[in-house]
C-alpha cells in the first residue's frame, strides 16, 4: 500500500512551505524581541547616565556659586576689618578673595555650559556683573583708606551701594541654586520613571522571548520528527526485518546448543552405568531450561510467554489418566528474565511429585496463582498422598536449586509439608529488578 505522501505530493510540499513560513515568522519574533530588550536596556542606561551627569554638574555648579558668594563675603569682611582697624592683616582675606572670584566665575560659566534656560543666562550675567561691581566697590574703599581718606571711605560704605549689590548677589545665587536643584530633581524623576517602565516591559519582553523559544523548540521537534518519519520509514522497516532475522537465528542456535549439551551429557553415561541417575537428573534439568526458553521465545514476533504456558509446559510430559493436575489463575505475562528460573523451580517440583509426591501415590497437583500488587503469588498444592514425606533434615540439591532460582526471581520460595502433601508458595515481582 503506498504511503500517503506518495499519493499526495502537493500536500507534502505545502506542509514544508508552511513550516518554512512558521520558522521565518518565529525567527522574526525572536529577533524583534531581542532588539526590543537591547533598545530598552540602552534607553534606561542612557537615562541613568544623563541623571548621573546632571547630578555631577549640579554639585559642581552649586559649589562654584558658593565659592563666588564666599569670595564676596570674605572680601567684604577683610575690607571692613581694614577700614575699622587700619590693620593691614585684614587685607589678606580681602586680597585672597579678590584673586579668587574671577577664577570662580570662570569655573561657574564652564560648569553651566551652553545648554542654559533663558532665566539661567540672565542670572549668570547678573551674578557676574554684581560680583564685579561688589569688588569694584571694595577696591575703591580700600584705595581711599590706603590714601588716608578714611572719612571718605566710610561715607562710601554708608552709601548703601555695596550693601544693595551684596543683597542682589545673594538673591541671584539662591535663585540659581534653586533652578539647578529643580533640574536635578527632574533628572532623578525621569530616571525613576525609566526604571519603573523598565521592569514590566522587561518582564513582558522576556516572557514573549521564552514563549517564542518554547514554541520554536516545539516546532523544531515536530519538524525533526516529521522529517525522521518521512526519511526513515524504509530504513526502520529494513532494520526490523534484520532484527527479526537475527533473533530467529539466535533462537535456532540456542536450541542447537541445548541439543548438543544434552547429547554430550547422555553420551557421557554410556560407559558409566552407575552415573546414569545423576546424568538423567542433569538431562532433565537441561530439558527444563530448553522448555522455559521455548515458552519465552514463542513463535513469530512473540518473545514473551505467559505463566499458564510455563506451568502447563512443565506438567505436560508427565500428565496422564492417573497423573492429574489442575491449573488456574489470571492471565500473566512473564518477564523474560523470570521464565528460566521459574521454569527450573516448576520442573523440580514436578519431578519430585512423580518420584515422591502426589503423582507417585495417585494424587493430584493443584496450581493456582494470583496477582498481588506488582507481583505474583503462585501456590503449588499436592493432595492425595497417603503418607506425606517428612521435611528433610538437610537441604538437598533440588532445594538449593529452588533457593538459587528464588534469588534470580527476586522473590521467595516457601515449602511446607501438610497432612495432604507438599505445599509451596512462590512469590516474585512482575517488573524486572
Amino acid at each position: 500500500m503506498p504511503r500517503p505522501e506518495a499519493l499526495q505530493p502537493g500536500r507534502s510540499g505545502s506542509s514544508r512551505t508552511r513550516r518554512r513560513l512558521l520558522n521565518s515568522l518565529l525567527l522574526a519574533v525572536i529577533a524583534g524581541t531581542i532588539f526590543g530588550l537591547l533598545l530598552l536596556v540602552f534607553q534606561t542606561v542612557q537615562t541613568e547616565r544623563r541623571q548621573r551627569e546632571q547630578a555631577a554638574q549640579t554639585v559642581a555648579v552649586l559649589f562654584e556659586i558658593r565659592q563666588v558668594e564666599r569670595a564676596a563675603l570674605n572680601g567684604e569682611t577683610g575690607q571692613r576689618g581694614y577700614l575699622l582697624t587700619l590693620d593691614r592683616r585684614y587685607l589678606q582675606p580681602y586680597l585672597a578673595a579678590r584673586a579668587e572670584y574671577n577664577t570662580a566665575l570662570q569655573r561657574l560659566h564652564s560648569g553651566l555650559g551652553e545648554d542654559l534656560t533663558p532665566r539661567q543666562r540672565e542670572l549668570l550675567a547678573e551674578i557676574t556683573a554684581l560680583t564685579r561691581t561688589k569688588f569694584a566697590e571694595l577696591d575703591e574703599v580700600v584705595g581711599l583708606v590706603q590714601q588716608g581718606r578714611v572719612l571718605d571711605a566710610r561715607r562710601q560704605v554708608l552709601d548703601n551701594h555695596g550693601f544693595e549689590a551684596m543683597n542682589r548677589l545673594r538673591f541671584a545665587t539662591r535663585e540659581m541654586e534653586a533652578i539647578e536643584s529643580a533640574i536635578l530633581r527632574e533628572a532623578i524623576v525621569e530616571a525613576s520613571q525609566a526604571e519603573a517602565r523598565l521592569l514590566p516591559l522587561l518582564v513582558g519582553l522576556i516572557a514573549a522571548l521564552i514563549i517564542a523559544l518554547l514554541f520554536g523548540y516545539r516546532l523544531i521537534q515536530r519538524n525533526a520528527l516529521a522529517e525522521a518519519e518521512a526519511e526513515g520509514a524504509a530504513a526502520l522497516a529494513a532494520a526490523r526485518d534484520r532484527a527479526d532475522l537475527l533473533a530467529s537465528e539466535l533462537n535456532h542456535r540456542v536450541k542447537n546448543l541445548f541439543a548438543v549439551v544434552l547429547a554430550i551429557v547422555q553420551m557421557s553415561a554410556r560407559d558409566a552405568p552407575e552415573a546414569k541417575p545423576v546424568v538423567t537428573r542433569i538431562a532433565d534439568r537441561i530439558r527444563a531450561l530448553l522448555t522455559a526458553h521455548e515458552v519465552t521465545q514463542g513463535t513469530g514476533s512473540t518473545r514473551t510467554g505467559t505463566l499458564e504456558q510455563l506451568v502447563a509446559t512443565a506438567l505436560a510430559p508427565y500428565q496422564s489418566d492417573t497423573m492429574q493436575a489442575r491449573i488456574d489463575g489470571p492471565p500473566v505475562t512473564l518477564p523474560q528474565e523470570a521464565a528460566t528460573p521459574l521454569g527450573l523451580v516448576l520442573h523440580e517440583l514436578t519431578t519430585n511429585a512423580v518420584k515422591y509426591g502426589a503423582w507417585k501415590h495417585g494424587g493430584e497437583i493443584q496450581v493456582h496463582w494470583r496477582v498481588e500488587g506488582d507481583g505474583v503469588v503462585l501456590e503449588w498444592r499436592e493432595t492425595g498422598v497417603a503418607a506425606p514425606p517428612q521435611a528433610p533434615e538437610r537441604q538437598g540439591f533440588g532445594s538449593m536449586l529452588m533457593t538459587s532460582s528464588a534469588r534470580q526471581l527476586g522473590g521467595s520460595v516457601e515449602r511446607r509439608f501438610t497432612p495432604d502433601g507438599l505445599a509451596v508458595d512462590i512469590r516474585f515481582p512482575l517488573a524486572p529488578r
